[in-house]
Protein backbone atom coordinates (compact mmCIF):
# COMPACT_ATOMS: atom_id res chain seq x y z
CA UNK A 1 0.00 0.00 0.00
CA UNK A 2 2.96 2.42 0.81
CA UNK A 3 4.17 1.45 -2.67
CA UNK A 4 1.21 2.95 -4.39
CA UNK A 5 0.92 5.54 -2.61
CA UNK A 6 4.13 6.99 -3.27
CA UNK A 7 3.50 6.28 -6.71
CA UNK A 8 0.83 7.53 -6.57
CA UNK A 9 2.18 10.81 -5.25
CA UNK A 10 4.65 11.06 -7.56
CA UNK A 11 2.35 11.00 -10.59
CA UNK A 12 0.41 13.91 -8.71
CA UNK A 13 3.82 15.74 -8.05
CA UNK A 14 4.91 15.56 -11.69
CA UNK A 15 1.59 16.33 -13.15
CA UNK A 16 1.73 19.60 -10.52
CA UNK A 17 5.17 20.45 -12.13
CA UNK A 18 4.05 19.66 -15.34
CA UNK A 19 1.22 21.92 -14.79
CA UNK A 20 3.53 24.70 -13.03
CA UNK A 21 5.91 24.86 -15.61
CA UNK A 22 3.38 25.42 -18.65
CA UNK A 23 1.65 28.40 -16.60
CA UNK A 24 4.75 29.96 -16.26
CA UNK A 25 5.56 29.61 -19.99
CA UNK A 26 1.91 31.25 -20.78
CA UNK A 27 3.09 34.20 -18.48
CA UNK A 28 6.80 34.30 -20.24
CA UNK A 29 4.56 34.43 -23.62
CA UNK A 30 1.73 36.95 -22.72
CA UNK A 31 4.63 39.10 -21.23
CA UNK A 32 6.54 39.00 -24.50
CA UNK A 33 3.41 39.48 -26.17
CA UNK A 34 2.54 42.52 -23.86
CA UNK A 35 6.52 44.24 -24.37
CA UNK A 36 6.16 43.43 -28.01
CA UNK A 37 3.02 45.35 -28.25
CA UNK A 38 4.39 48.75 -26.55
CA UNK A 39 7.95 48.75 -28.62
CA UNK A 40 6.19 49.08 -31.77
CA UNK A 41 8.09 47.69 -34.82
CA UNK A 42 8.46 43.86 -36.47
CA UNK A 43 12.11 44.34 -36.95
CA UNK A 44 14.38 41.33 -35.19
CA UNK A 45 15.85 44.34 -33.48
CA UNK A 46 12.64 44.79 -32.00
CA UNK A 47 11.47 41.40 -31.27
CA UNK A 48 14.82 40.48 -29.33
CA UNK A 49 14.48 43.86 -27.37
CA UNK A 50 11.28 42.78 -26.44
CA UNK A 51 11.80 39.24 -25.53
CA UNK A 52 14.74 40.72 -23.28
CA UNK A 53 12.75 42.62 -21.62
CA UNK A 54 10.35 40.48 -20.78
CA UNK A 55 12.79 38.12 -19.01
CA UNK A 56 14.16 41.20 -17.05
CA UNK A 57 11.24 43.07 -16.25
CA UNK A 58 10.15 41.13 -13.26
CA UNK A 59 13.55 41.32 -11.46
CA UNK A 60 15.37 43.56 -9.79
CA UNK A 61 18.50 43.29 -11.91
CA UNK A 62 19.75 46.95 -13.21
CA UNK A 63 19.77 47.40 -17.19
CA UNK A 64 22.14 49.99 -18.47
CA UNK A 65 20.01 50.83 -22.14
CA UNK A 66 22.06 51.76 -25.01
CA UNK A 67 21.53 53.81 -28.14
CA UNK A 68 21.64 56.64 -30.29
CA UNK A 69 19.73 59.84 -29.04
CA UNK A 70 15.95 60.03 -30.14
CA UNK A 71 16.07 55.99 -30.56
CA UNK A 72 13.90 54.89 -28.20
CA UNK A 73 15.67 54.35 -24.86
CA UNK A 74 13.03 55.77 -22.24
CA UNK A 75 10.67 53.56 -24.29
CA UNK A 76 12.54 50.54 -23.46
CA UNK A 77 13.18 51.86 -19.79
CA UNK A 78 9.13 52.50 -19.49
CA UNK A 79 8.05 48.78 -20.89
CA UNK A 80 10.82 47.40 -18.23
CA UNK A 81 9.17 49.26 -15.38
CA UNK A 82 5.26 48.44 -16.59
CA UNK A 83 6.07 44.77 -16.54
CA UNK A 84 8.02 44.98 -13.29
CA UNK A 85 6.81 44.01 -9.88
CA UNK A 86 7.33 47.91 -9.08
CA UNK A 87 4.79 48.96 -12.03
CA UNK A 88 2.11 50.59 -9.17
CA UNK A 89 5.18 52.36 -7.72
CA UNK A 90 6.84 55.44 -8.92
CA UNK A 91 8.90 55.92 -12.03
CA UNK A 92 11.08 58.84 -11.86
CA UNK A 93 12.99 60.10 -14.64
CA UNK A 94 16.42 62.16 -14.42
CA UNK A 95 18.13 63.44 -17.68
CA UNK A 96 21.81 63.60 -16.36
CA UNK A 97 23.36 65.92 -18.99
CA UNK A 98 20.42 68.89 -18.89
CA UNK A 99 21.35 69.81 -15.04
CA UNK A 100 23.98 71.31 -14.34
CA UNK A 101 26.75 69.79 -12.78
CA UNK A 102 26.68 72.56 -9.19
CA UNK A 103 22.57 71.47 -8.88
CA UNK A 104 23.27 67.15 -9.96
CA UNK A 105 23.92 66.42 -6.43
CA UNK A 106 21.36 68.02 -4.47
CA UNK A 107 18.58 66.77 -7.79
CA UNK A 108 19.90 62.94 -7.07
CA UNK A 109 20.38 63.24 -3.45
CA UNK A 110 18.71 66.60 -1.95
CA UNK A 111 19.76 68.72 0.55
CA UNK A 112 18.99 70.23 3.96
CA UNK A 113 17.98 73.87 4.01
CA UNK A 114 20.88 75.74 4.36
CA UNK A 115 23.27 73.73 2.39
CA UNK A 116 24.10 76.17 -0.04
CA UNK A 117 23.58 79.51 -1.42
CA UNK A 118 19.63 79.29 -2.51
CA UNK A 119 18.81 76.02 -0.32
CA UNK A 120 15.84 78.18 1.34
CA UNK A 121 14.16 74.53 2.64
CA UNK A 122 14.85 70.93 2.59
CA UNK A 123 14.57 69.24 -1.13
CA UNK A 124 13.98 65.02 -1.13
CA UNK A 125 16.41 63.99 -4.06
CA UNK A 126 15.05 61.87 -6.85
CA UNK A 127 16.25 58.55 -5.06
CA UNK A 128 13.94 59.12 -2.38
CA UNK A 129 11.20 59.89 -4.46
CA UNK A 130 11.63 56.73 -6.21
CA UNK A 131 11.74 54.76 -2.77
CA UNK A 132 9.67 51.52 -4.37
CA UNK A 133 10.22 52.28 -7.40
CA UNK A 134 12.22 52.59 -10.46
CA UNK A 135 14.84 55.76 -11.26
CA UNK A 136 15.35 55.76 -14.80
CA UNK A 137 18.89 57.81 -14.84
CA UNK A 138 18.95 59.20 -18.95
CA UNK A 139 22.29 59.86 -20.60
CA UNK A 140 24.55 58.77 -17.34
CA UNK A 141 27.80 58.59 -19.87
CA UNK A 142 27.75 62.22 -19.24
CA UNK A 143 27.55 61.93 -15.35
CA UNK A 144 30.65 63.96 -13.50
CA UNK A 145 33.07 61.49 -11.76
CA UNK A 146 32.74 63.28 -8.48
CA UNK A 147 28.85 62.64 -8.66
CA UNK A 148 29.58 58.80 -9.52
CA UNK A 149 31.65 58.23 -6.54
CA UNK A 150 28.31 59.26 -4.74
CA UNK A 151 25.95 57.18 -6.96
CA UNK A 152 28.41 54.03 -6.87
CA UNK A 153 28.07 54.47 -2.67
CA UNK A 154 24.41 54.47 -3.10
CA UNK A 155 23.97 51.82 -5.02
CA UNK A 156 26.12 49.51 -3.05
CA UNK A 157 24.96 50.76 0.16
CA UNK A 158 21.13 51.37 -0.35
CA UNK A 159 21.21 54.69 1.07
CA UNK A 160 21.56 58.38 0.38
CA UNK A 161 22.81 61.32 2.10
CA UNK A 162 21.24 64.84 0.94
CA UNK A 163 23.96 68.19 0.78
CA UNK A 164 24.51 69.14 3.89
CA UNK A 165 22.61 66.25 6.19
CA UNK A 166 24.55 64.57 8.70
CA UNK A 167 21.82 61.28 8.48
CA UNK A 168 21.55 59.02 5.72
CA UNK A 169 17.89 57.56 4.62
CA UNK A 170 17.34 54.16 3.01
CA UNK A 171 16.19 53.79 -0.08
CA UNK A 172 14.88 50.82 -1.90
CA UNK A 173 14.96 51.63 -5.69
CA UNK A 174 15.56 49.47 -8.84
CA UNK A 175 18.02 51.45 -11.46
CA UNK A 176 17.37 51.87 -15.13
CA UNK A 177 20.17 53.76 -16.57
CA UNK A 178 21.18 55.01 -20.64
CA UNK A 179 23.28 55.94 -22.72
CA UNK A 180 24.26 57.19 -26.21
CA UNK A 181 28.25 56.78 -25.47
CA UNK A 182 30.43 54.20 -25.65
CA UNK A 183 30.81 53.52 -22.39
CA UNK A 184 33.28 51.34 -22.87
CA UNK A 185 36.01 53.97 -24.46
CA UNK A 186 35.18 56.33 -21.72
CA UNK A 187 36.14 53.83 -18.72
CA UNK A 188 39.76 53.65 -20.73
CA UNK A 189 39.94 57.31 -21.10
CA UNK A 190 38.84 57.82 -17.21
CA UNK A 191 36.09 59.38 -18.34
CA UNK A 192 33.79 56.82 -16.01
CA UNK A 193 34.80 54.67 -13.38
CA UNK A 194 35.12 51.20 -13.97
CA UNK A 195 33.37 50.20 -10.96
CA UNK A 196 29.91 52.45 -11.82
CA UNK A 197 30.11 51.18 -15.28
CA UNK A 198 30.39 47.44 -13.98
CA UNK A 199 27.26 47.68 -11.20
CA UNK A 200 25.17 49.44 -13.66
CA UNK A 201 26.11 47.04 -16.60
CA UNK A 202 24.56 43.71 -14.77
CA UNK A 203 21.94 43.29 -18.23
CA UNK A 204 22.73 45.40 -21.18
CA UNK A 205 19.63 45.95 -24.07
CA UNK A 206 21.39 47.83 -27.26
CA UNK A 207 18.64 49.73 -28.87
CA UNK A 208 19.61 50.06 -32.69
CA UNK A 209 19.53 53.52 -34.77
CA UNK A 210 16.54 53.50 -36.97
CA UNK A 211 18.56 53.45 -40.22
CA UNK A 212 19.34 49.87 -39.14
CA UNK A 213 15.54 49.06 -38.60
CA UNK A 214 13.73 50.32 -41.62
CA UNK A 215 11.06 47.46 -41.45
CA UNK A 216 9.41 49.63 -38.48
CA UNK A 217 9.11 52.70 -40.44
CA UNK A 218 5.61 52.12 -41.71
CA UNK A 219 4.42 50.72 -38.08
CA UNK A 220 5.88 53.90 -36.32
CA UNK A 221 4.59 56.22 -39.05
CA UNK A 222 1.12 54.43 -38.78
CA UNK A 223 1.28 54.62 -34.85
CA UNK A 224 2.23 58.58 -34.86
CA UNK A 225 -0.23 59.12 -37.34
CA UNK A 226 -3.06 57.93 -35.67
CA UNK A 227 -1.46 59.53 -32.45
CA UNK A 228 -1.16 63.02 -34.32
CA UNK A 229 -4.46 62.84 -36.16
CA UNK A 230 -6.07 62.32 -32.60
CA UNK A 231 -4.19 65.18 -30.83
CA UNK A 232 -4.78 67.56 -33.94
CA UNK A 233 -8.54 66.53 -34.48
CA UNK A 234 -7.36 65.75 -38.19
CA UNK A 235 -9.05 62.99 -39.97
CA UNK A 236 -5.81 61.69 -41.43
CA UNK A 237 -6.53 57.92 -43.39
CA UNK A 238 -2.79 57.25 -43.76
CA UNK A 239 0.33 57.51 -46.21
CA UNK A 240 0.47 58.06 -50.10
CA UNK A 241 2.89 55.47 -51.61
CA UNK A 242 5.26 58.32 -52.44
CA UNK A 243 5.30 59.21 -49.36
CA UNK A 244 6.02 55.77 -48.24
CA UNK A 245 8.90 55.28 -50.68
CA UNK A 246 10.38 59.07 -48.88
CA UNK A 247 9.97 57.70 -45.49
CA UNK A 248 11.71 54.87 -46.38
CA UNK A 249 14.53 56.22 -48.39
CA UNK A 250 15.59 59.08 -45.29
CA UNK A 251 18.44 58.36 -42.74
CA UNK A 252 16.58 59.60 -39.61
CA UNK A 253 19.91 61.24 -37.79
CA UNK A 254 17.47 61.91 -35.68
CA UNK A 255 16.00 58.03 -35.37
CA UNK A 256 12.41 58.01 -34.04
CA UNK A 257 12.23 60.89 -32.64
CA UNK A 258 12.96 62.80 -35.55
CA UNK A 259 10.51 60.37 -37.25
CA UNK A 260 7.77 61.51 -34.88
CA UNK A 261 8.71 65.17 -35.30
CA UNK A 262 8.06 64.81 -39.49
CA UNK A 263 5.02 62.87 -39.39
CA UNK A 264 3.37 65.49 -36.40
CA UNK A 265 4.71 68.46 -38.71
CA UNK A 266 3.09 66.80 -41.70
CA UNK A 267 -0.58 65.77 -39.96
CA UNK A 268 -0.34 69.72 -38.93
CA UNK A 269 -0.07 70.94 -42.13
CA UNK A 270 -2.40 68.22 -43.68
Amino acid sequence: FAVAADKRLGCVSSQVQRQAGLAAESRSLRDQLRVQSELVGRSQAIRRIADQSALVAATNATVLIRGETGSGKELVARALYQHSDRAQAPFIAVHCAAIPEPLLESELFGHERGAFTGAESRRIGRFEQADGGTLFLDEIGDLPLATQVKLLRVLQEKKVRGVGESTEVSVDVRILAATNRNVEEDVKAGKFRQDLYYRLNVIRVEVPPLRERREDIPELAEYFVRRCAAEHDKEIRGFTSDALRAMDSYAYPGNVRELENIIERAVALA
